[in-house]
């Protein structure tokens, strides 16, 4: 079990790199510190979708309901941890305090990763 978690939790890094830092718009990026612009819940649902994806091909077809709900829960969390650094950090990494709220915006998304992880072993 103990190395499931761990390809689970690569596939989620590797899954978190490419919907945060390749595949984000700049409207997607713009619009996440609006509650509720669809914009922002289109980048959280990509979320979503990977995360469904990751645990499924680790866990296997058996476990997708419990795919589907790890998947929505990193959506939510990762949509309200995004909308909290746009609305409570500096935006700008000229800013004083950019990298330290970057740091903990990504400190964040890492620790509901371990979060799921911890989920499924229970």
């Amino acid at each position: 079990m103990e190395q499931l978690m761990l390809l689970l939790l690569v596939l989620l890094q590797a899954k978190h790199w490419y919907v945060d830092f390749v595949d984000q718009s700049l409207e997607e990026i713009e619009k996440k510190a609006v509650y509720g612009h669809w914009r922002g819940i289109m980048h959280s649902f990509k979320h979503s979708i990977g995360t469904m994806l990751c645990v499924g091909c680790v866990l296997g077809p058996l476990y997708w309901p419990l795919s589907v709900m790890l998947g929505v829960l990193d959506g939510v969390i990762h949509y309200h941890v995004d909308w909290i650094k746009m609305n409570c950090a500096a935006r700008s990494y000229e800013e004083s305090g950019f990298w330290a709220h970057f740091g903990l915006d990504q400190m964040a998304h890492q620790l509901t990763y371990l979060f799921l992880a911890v989920i499924i072993t229970l």
